[in-house]
């Protein structure tokens, strides 16, 4: 059955509405740790904020970098690329990364720091 039918069907509203909450926290959590893991939002957000709205200039700045490091991402080699984005992107642990790309957790370990290393000499930080 899918939402919109169990929607129109009379079925409980609330374990829907929940799902979809679920849901977007969840992407918003993974969002974060993503932005984290590549090293955004850590000193220029301080943790209570009068205003959580960023000023335009910082609006332009963070999407200069976001385009910068999206494509330095693309040029990375596949391998890297997979790797950071399975574990930043995707969410998954080291283990399952390793299992999906036929490596060894160790492989997917050095795979994610040469990924960080590129990216950090490529997209310096103001």
């Amino acid at each position: 059955m899918d939402r919109a039918h169990a929607a129109r069907s009379g079925a409980p509203l609330l374990p829907f509405l929940t799902t979809i909450t679920l849901n977007k926290c969840r992407d918003k959590l993974r969002r974060r740790k993503a932005a984290q893991f590549l090293g955004f939002g850590k000193d220029s957000m301080p943790e209570l904020a009068s205003d959580p709205s960023p000023s335009p200039e910082t609006e332009t700045v963070d999407r200069q970098l976001l385009q910068k490091t999206h494509t330095e991402i693309q040029r990375l080699p596949v391998r890297l690329r997979e790797a950071l984005i399975l574990v930043a992107f995707d969410g998954r642990s080291q283990s399952e990364v390793a299992d999906i790309m036929g490596v060894s957790e160790k492989a997917v370990e050095s795979l994610l720091y040469r990924a960080r290393k590129a990216l950090k000499e490529k997209v310096p930080r103001a």
